[in-house]
């Protein structure tokens, strides 16, 4: 790979997989599956396709918070898509999101399947299923969508951006780190200053605004993303951090941060749900003492 300082774009690019870095095995510029693989169907009317990331952490913390409102038509499945292994390029993950991303819901509850891919898309849709989550009002319910749709096009600047170079670049390019390290700090400037005010995004109401966004950015001041924290200086956020801490203190969002878990304490990872008891008995560190 050139140093990013004697490196020439060619007048026509073209895809060199030796360049893919971190992710190269899975990195590809077309769509489409790579092998046939149907997607498992579990028993609950929702099936949900994914990993513990922080876009997949999203509905599954969705998902335990509709449950514990009491909305039994929120009972899920969920079932571990590696990502690193290429399962999102299988036939059947394809028919349920043709972007070949996670996370992918399959709605079973009515005559027909429907499916249902991005994660800001899911969480509005169960949403507007379940009414919960979503003010009705129309000034508390747009200030909600604009938030949730400004996590949509934040978040890569975060991920793809600063994660990326910061983490997991082959090589460390002090101009990209500097570039999105500096619109990273930005975006925390933002939420600093709308929780300053406002106990929850959209107000005084935790909505899926808070969903959508803590994950992502509650990870990134409680340390748990790319192990940058003392790089961006997040304890300088004192309002989001308030607010992550209060989030990550609810025992639905613990919950949903295990589903689908792969990496950490083997008590927090639960690889796959079927039962809520599965939190009891087949987290990793429990399949492991068997």
């Amino acid at each position: 790979m050139s140093d990013s300082s004697d490196y020439v774009p060619p007048k026509v690019w073209t895809w060199n997989k030796g360049n893919g870095g971190h992710f190269a095995n899975i990195n590809r510029p077309i769509s489409g599956p790579t092998h046939d693989k149907d997607l498992p169907v579990g028993k609950h009317p929702l099936q949900l396709y994914s990993l513990g990331t922080p876009n997949g952490v999203k509905v599954t913390v969705m998902l335990e918070e509709l449950l514990a409102l009491g909305h039994g038509g929120a009972e899920y499945d969920a079932w571990l898509i590696k990502i690193g292994e290429g399962d999102q390029f299988g036939s059947g993950f394809v028919a349920a999101n043709p972007n070949s991303k996670i996370p992918a819901l399959v709605d079973h509850s009515g005559a027909e399947p429907i499916r249902v891919f991005e994660s800001g898309s899911i969480l509005l849709y169960l949403a507007e299923k379940f009414k919960a989550f979503l003010p009705t009002e129309p000034a508390a319910r747009a200030e909600c969508l604009s938030w949730l749709f400004w996590q949509m096009g934040s978040a890569p600047y975060l991920g793809g951006g600063f994660g990326h170079f910061y983490a997991y670049a082959p090589t460390k390019i002090e101009y990209a780190i500097n570039r999105f390290a500096m619109e990273t700090k930005r975006q925390l400037d933002v939420l600093d200053k709308r929780l300053a005010d406002n106990e929850y995004m959209a107000g005084s109401e935790y909505t899926i605004a808070d969903i959508a966004i803590w994950p992502w950015y509650g990870g990134l001041v409680k340390g748990w993303q790319y192990g940058a924290g003392e790089f961006l200086s997040v304890q300088e956020y004192t309002h989001v951090q308030r607010w992550a801490n209060a989030i990550g203190e609810r025992p639905t969002v613990q919950r949903g941060r295990m589903v689908n878990r792969v990496s950490g304490e083997p008590s927090s990872q639960l690889h796959e749900r079927h039962d809520a008891s599965d939190f009891d008995t087949k987290t990793q560190d429990k399949l492991a003492a068997k």
